[in-house]
């Protein structure tokens, strides 16, 4: 799994973007990647989270998002 930030995520929308540590192209995250449960609301700019991800029709795309601790 890849580590990264949370750059922003919009409760409404159900979407953000993560800032790889690897210095890679940021990463879409869609609400339904989200793999713990009550943390689609905790997602706020600056959460470390971990990752996969894999490449969607517009760029990099988070399969699985989960805290990282």
């Amino acid at each position: 799994m890849q580590t990264g930030t949370i750059k922003w995520f919009d409760e409404l929308r159900g979407y953000g973007f993560i800032v790889p540590e690897d210095g890679s192209r940021d990463v879409l995250i869609h609400y339904s990647s989200i793999r713990e449960e009550g943390f689609k609301s905790l997602l706020k700019e600056g959460q470390k989270v971990e990752f996969e991800s894999q490449l969607g029709p517009k760029g990099p795309q988070a399969t699985v998002c989960v805290p990282y601790l």
